[in-house]
This record gives C-alpha cells, sequence and structure tokens, in this order.
C-alpha cells in the first residue's frame, strides 16, 4: 500500500475525536451570528517594486504564468500595483524610448534616481487586469507627475484602476525628499495630498482615480481615518480607494500564528471603518511579510506562506477589498511569490486562499480568532457555503513529533462524502530554493514558469449526521470542498 493509500484511509476512517475543535457551518450566508465580508472578484494582487515592474514583465519568465494559474481559479485576471520607494525616486521623460533608465552599482540595488517613458505605461496597458500606478509626489513636481498621469490615462484606457501620488510620505522628511524640507506632519501631508488629488485629478479629466493614503505607519496616525477628517466634497470626488501598507515581521513561528495575525489586522479596524463610511474600499495597498524585501531566515519559509494565507483572509474577512503582496529587486527579494530561478512558498500560501474564495460572494471566520486554530468559510452568489478552509497553525519545524488536530464541521447538509485539498510541507521551516518544495493538493509549482506540476489530489470524508471530521497537522491546512 502506497504512503498516500494509507493516508487517504486514515481520513475516511476519521471519527470525531476527544479534544476536536469543532466549527458550525452556517446553511447560508448571513445567519448564524457571524459577519460576512463582500468578497472582490480577485482580491489577493500583487505589487511590483516600480523600477523592476519592466524587468518582471519583460526578463521572468514566471511573471504571466504566475498570474495566470490564479486566473485560471478565479475567472479573472489579479489585481496589480506598480509603486513602492523607488516611485518617489522616478520623473517622467517624454524624450526616452525606454521603459526605465537608471544605474546601480550592483544588480541586487535599486536605484536612487531613475526616469522611465510612455513606454512604461504602454507596458502597464498590456496587462489583462486591473492596475493601480504610483507616481511621485516627494519631488514636490506636479507638472511632471501630470504628464505622467496624462500619459497613463491615454495609455491605459482599459485596465487603469487608480493612481497613488507618493509612497509612505511619513519617511520623506528624513529620506531627504524635497516636498517634506519643512514642517511635515500627518496633516501637513494630508494638505498636500488633498491638493495633488484635486489638481491632478482635474488635470486628467477624472473622478474616483487616486489611490490615497498609502502610508506605512501603523494607525491611526498617518492612517485613511485621520486623512479622512481634513477632506472636503471636492477631494473626495477624486479619491478610488484608501490605502495602507503593512510589514508584521517577528520570527517564522510568531508571524504565522493565527492569534496574532488576527491582532495585527485589528489595528486597521478603525481605517477600514472609516473609508466605508464614506463609500470607498479599503486596501492592503503593499504588504508582506517583513518590509525592505523580506529576511532570510523567515519570509521564503512555508510557514510565511501559511501567514500569507491566512492574512490575505483575515484582511479580506475584515473588509479589506484587495491586499496586494509586495514584490522587490529582481533576485534580491526574500518575500517574492517567484522569481527568475525559484518560486517562494508563499505563493501556495496565497493560491490557497485564493482557491477558497475563487467565484464566491461572501467569506466569514468561523473561529473566534484567539487560538491557533481557524476556519473560514466562503459562500456562492446564492449564499450557499461553498468551502471551507482548516487551518492548524501550531509550530513545526521539523524536530520530534508533528501534533496534529481533529476539526469537525457541523451543519453539513451533503449526504455523503466531502473531499478535500491539504496544503502541507516537511516543516515550517521549508524552502523551495532548498529543496523543500511545499504542495497544495498534491502538486506543485515548477521553478522558473510556475507552470503546475504534480497529479491533483482530493482526500474524501464521509458526511454523517451532517458533520464530517478532518485531521490536520501542526503547520498546515486543508481546503474542503462543500459542493
Amino acid at each position: 500500500m502506497t504512503k498516500s493509500a494509507a493516508s487517504l484511509i486514515a481520513v475516511l476512517l476519521a471519527s470525531p475525536a476527544a479534544g476536536a475543535v469543532t466549527f458550525t457551518v452556517p446553511s447560508k450566508a448571513g445567519i448564524g451570528g457571524y459577519a460576512y465580508a463582500p468578497l472582490d472578484p480577485a482580491p489577493i494582487g500583487i505589487s511590483f517594486e516600480f523600477f523592476a515592474f519592466p524587468s518582471y514583465f519583460t526578463n521572468v519568465t514566471g511573471t504571466n504564468q504566475c498570474l495566470a494559474n490564479w486566473k485560471a481559479l478565479t475567472g479573472v485576471w489579479p489585481p496589480i500595483r506598480i509603486g513602492g520607494t523607488t516611485q518617489d525616486r522616478a520623473q517622467y521623460d517624454a524624450a526616452t524610448s525606454a521603459y526605465v533608465v537608471y544605474s546601480v552599482a550592483s544588480a541586487a540595488d535599486a536605484p536612487a534616481s531613475l526616469t522611465f517613458g510612455s513606454k512604461f505605461m504602454t507596458l502597464a496597458s498590456t496587462y489583462g487586469g486591473s492596475v493601480v500606478l504610483g507616481l511621485n509626489r516627494g519631488k514636490n513636481n506636479i507638472d511632471n507627475t501630470i504628464a505622467a498621469a496624462k500619459v497613463a490615462v491615454a495609455e491605459m484606457s482599459d485596465n487603469l484602476l487608480a493612481i497613488e501620488l507618493g509612497n509612505e510620505p511619513e519617511y520623506w522628511k528624513s529620506d531627504g525628499q524635497p516636498i517634506a524640507s519643512g514642517t511635515w506632519t500627518p496633516a501637513t501631508d494630508a494638505a498636500s495630498q488633498n491638493n495633488w488629488d484635486i489638481s491632478v485629478g482635474s488635470a486628467i479629466g477624472k473622478t474616483s482615480i487616486i489611490q490615497a493614503g498609502n502610508s506605512n505607519s501603523a494607525p491611526p496616525t498617518w492612517g485613511a481615518q485621520e486623512l479622512i477628517a481634513t477632506e472636503n466634497a471636492t477631494v473626495k470626488q477624486y479619491i478610488a480607494t484608501y490605502a495602507h501598507h503593512n510589514y508584521p515581521g517577528g520570527t517564522i513561528q510568531s508571524l504565522m500564528t493565527h492569534a496574532t495575525t488576527v491582532t495585527n489586522i485589528h489595528v486597521f479596524d478603525a481605517d477600514i471603518a472609516a473609508a466605508l463610511a464614506v463609500g470607498k474600499p479599503y486596501v492592503f495597498g503593499e504588504t508582506n511579510s517583513v518590509s525592505g524585501g523580506g529576511a532570510a531566515g523567515v519570509s521564503p519559509t512555508f510557514g510565511a506562506a501559511l501567514w500569507t494565507m491566512d492574512y490575505s483572509l483575515r484582511a479580506t474577512y475584515s473588509n479589506m477589498s484587495r491586499t496586494y503582496f509586495h514584490h522587490g529587486t529582481v533576485g534580491n527579494c526574500q518575500y517574492c511569490f517567484w522569481g527568475r530561478y525559484s518560486m517562494g512558498a508563499p505563493y501556495y500560501g496565497a493560491t490557497a486562499a485564493i482557491a477558497l474564495m475563487a467565484g464566491a460572494k461572501y467569506l466569514t471566520a468561523l473561529d473566534s480568532g484567539i487560538t491557533n486554530y481557524a476556519a473560514y468559510a466562503a459562500f456562492d452568489s446564492a449564499g450557499a457555503p461553498l468551502r471551507v478552509l482548516l487551518y492548524n497553525s501550531d509550530y513545526f519545524n521539523g524536530s520530534g513529533t508533528r501534533s496534529s488536530q481533529s476539526f469537525t464541521l457541523t451543519g453539513l447538509t451533503a449526504s455523503s462524502n466531502v473531499k478535500a485539498k491539504r496544503l502541507t510541507a516537511a516543516s515550517a521551516l521549508s524552502r523551495v530554493d532548498q529543496g523543500g518544495n511545499p504542495s497544495f493538493g498534491g502538486q506543485y509549482f515548477n521553478n522558473g514558469t510556475c507552470t503546475i506540476g504534480g497529479t491533483e489530489t482530493y482526500e474524501a470524508a464521509a458526511v454523517s449526521g451532517g458533520q464530517v471530521t478532518f485531521t490536520v497537522k501542526a503547520t498546515e491546512a486543508l481546503l474542503v470542498y462543500l459542493q
């Protein structure tokens, strides 16, 4: 008997055990005392560092395939955002025929200054999904930014979702950006944003076109709630979305712990509520595990993959419309989901989260958010339960015995078996570039190309009396299909 066959039989014979974590799946969205979040068709996207964007789409083979894999799940291309620190180092040059022009001492460096031409926006226009484009406010050259924005509107008529005016302005004073040469506080930045929003929006003849905020400091300071309080009706007509950045950091164990993730997302509750109160979506416009391109001992690991999954789902459940995971310098990016040669383990976690939400209309969390055990349920357009994702965030580093946890789902209407796909790896420390491939439903993503390898494998379990039990090992997740 093969190992996989033995595992399948073990699952089929599983019965509710002492200590099982039990979650009741509502028979319909909107009932059961749970909070329900409406779902964007593609809630998880990618942020590309401004100067590196052309390279990702012209020199990195995996980019289009990795994005296409997600489109195959949801039916729509995932959203992308182009921006980051180098957007405020970039000046538009109408005369250049290049995407970007810069020089660096090492290929691993980000440029201190750069120029870009209309070809940059032409490349962005070829993408099949929505694009948020970040432009320079730090240099305080509004005429140059308006010139670039006009080209963006003309070239990207089919996919331009919003324009950012500046990236993480709280750091501009220490970075020596000209716009922050005098007094620079959240209040002076808000006044600057408001003036630029009106000037750029009116110059390009577009309302609902600005992605505002874009700070990284934890709210309330530099947050959307604080910014919105300074805006009048004239400014608000130009706002499409409010965005914030977030890099939780920490060890692998702390990062992937479910209760820690829930606590981190709660920091943004007031900001989200303030944006929704004025009828605007709220997004994580740039985020990932550890700032500065990631930490080598944390960001490429399977533990970070599970954090990516849990974090994006908790953000979505908290009414964030989209989460853009940042990709920095090609070849010097520990948290990147893919590169020229190796896949990153976090891509697996994001894919599992997308697989839960694909084609769904509502999402809820079934757990309290205070333990290591999570359960998310997605519902279809008719409100019927579609899938449930179970997550055991107990930490396993590969040493000793790997513990497991039984999860019992009750309230099910299925009268026969349900099936599931397991997201697993050897341990939380597993890294693709060190030979530690995760698998999702028995499949993996090939290095360099992001094509799918392996045979798709479902586990099955019998529903009895409206309930079913699955066993999930420490540092694993399981996606259960109810339809």
